[in-house]
């Protein structure tokens, strides 16, 4: 209790490199951050509205998010949602405030991996059979596993994170939960976060394993993290509604146009690892072109229906693996770039746009990093520092992923002369 006493009040002393781990919590003293500099600690207190409740815990418990200061209380800067509050700063400066709304798909697994290790769809609690098709939108899969489902919401509505729409989705085991829009971006971030957290214990509850892993199946279905994005003036105006007569404002349109310019550079946050970048293939609604259009899902950024006030840009170019807060914070900085340099997006998509790769975005993760690092843009928004940090990191992370030897190596080459 003396610690928890220290975080909610003078704060309590946390090693700031928490935030350059890689994927396994590995340092590798990126940009000197870790071993080079000591470690040093930051100055660590809770944020202010999100001491929650653990519903699925076996004993009561709670949970916060905690934020990082430096000496002197300004936010810590490699902090990710502490980026996202820089670039927040910059919408709100031009008179605007973004309305978010995440929505995340999921598989559920069978604790038990099969054969390789390789993770295997649940066992429906209806059929008692392993399922092995889909139905997608169908009932008989939520039907099947209402009590994971069922207690996900609850857990939700007990923390005050709002969910709408559950769908079954085009593999078996995966589903889709969407997260309300709300008014203010930050929380709609640290929703996500705990919504996946929740997602996850609850199906360990239940005797599953939850997964937000982009690409668990090379045949199957990906999982996305999309976002809702739109912005209101200050008078609570959407100005991305052009009227009846006009769908896309100017001022939409110019939106579009800079997370369109920043997307080539942006795909190293919202695709962060190996895996992320399986999900990205043509012909499954996976948006793999920079593009933009009216109701149509092979798009990058899809205007879904809706007039007046639900006039929206949806975001369908992230993983679910994907840190919410740096996505966020990329789209956003598009937008404000958008709108302050007056982008033109070009033509909208009409069609299928996913039939073929577009060559100006990097479909490889080293690529992605070598681009985030050439390009200026998101440096302005994020700091120069934390993307070198950040590129450092996962550059690591990759060179550790490919100092292992995989089984279709020795296939395809331990014969060959």
């Amino acid at each position: 209790m003396s610690e928890f006493g220290k975080v909610t009040s003078d704060g309590l002393a946390f090693p700031a490199s928490v935030f350059m781990l890689d994927t396994l919590g590995q340092s590798h003293d990126p940009a000197g951050l870790g071993f080079s500099d000591g470690d040093p600690d930051r100055v660590a207190k809770i944020v202010p509205g999100t001491l929650l409740p653990v519903p699925w815990a076996a004993q009561p418990s709670a949970q916060a998010l905690i934020t990082l200061s430096e000496a002197d209380g300004s936010p810590y800067p490699f902090e990710p949602r502490n980026i996202l509050l820089s670039v927040l700063e910059r919408i709100k400066a031009l008179g605007l405030r973004p309305v978010v709304a995440f929505e995340l798909e999921f598989y559920l697994f069978d604790r038990q991996r099969g054969e390789g290790g390789v993770p295997q769809p649940p066992v429906s609690p209806l059929t008692g059979q392993r399922d092995n098709g889909t139905q997608v939108y169908g009932m008989d899969a939520l039907d099947g596993f209402a009590s994971v489902i069922e207690e996900i919401g609850k857990s939700c509505e007990v923390q005050g994170i709002a969910t709408g729409a559950i769908t079954s989705e085009y593999a078996p085991g995966q589903f889709e939960i969407n997260l309300h829009h709300l008014d203010d971006a930050m929380k709609a971030a640290d929703h996500c976060i705990f919504f996946k957290r929740t997602v996850k214990g609850v199906a360990r509850k239940h005797g599953f394993q939850a997964s937000f892993m982009a690409k668990p199946f090379l045949d199957t279905a990906g999982s996305g993290l999309h976002m809702h994005i739109s912005l209101l003036d200050d008078q609570g105006r959407n100005i991305f509604d052009g009227g009846k007569d006009t769908p896309a404002s100017p001022r939409l349109k110019h939106a579009i146009g800079g997370i369109l310019e920043t997307l080539p550079e942006a795909m190293a946050f919202i695709a962060p690892n190996v895996n992320s970048f399986r999900r990205y293939v043509p012909d499954i609604f996976v948006p793999i072109r920079r593009c933009w259009g009216y109701e149509n899902r092979s798009v990058a950024l899809r205007i879904p229906l809706g007039e007046g006030a639900a006039r929206r840009i949806e975001h369908r170019m992230a993983g679910a693996d994907a840190n919410p807060y740096l996505t966020l914070a990329s789209a956003l900085a598009g937008i404000h770039y958008g709108l302050t340099n007056e982008c033109d997006p070009g033509s909208p998509g009409e069609g299928n746009t996913g039939h073929a790769y577009d060559p100006d975005l990097p479909f490889r993760p080293r690529r992605a990093l070598d681009r985030l690092g050439e390009t200026p843009l998101l440096g302005d928004y994020f700091g120069h520092d934390y993307l070198n940090a950040y590129i450092a990191c996962k550059q690591a992370e990759l060179d550790r992923f490919e100092s292992h030897i995989s089984r279709v190596e020795y296939d395809w080459y331990l014969q060959a002369d």
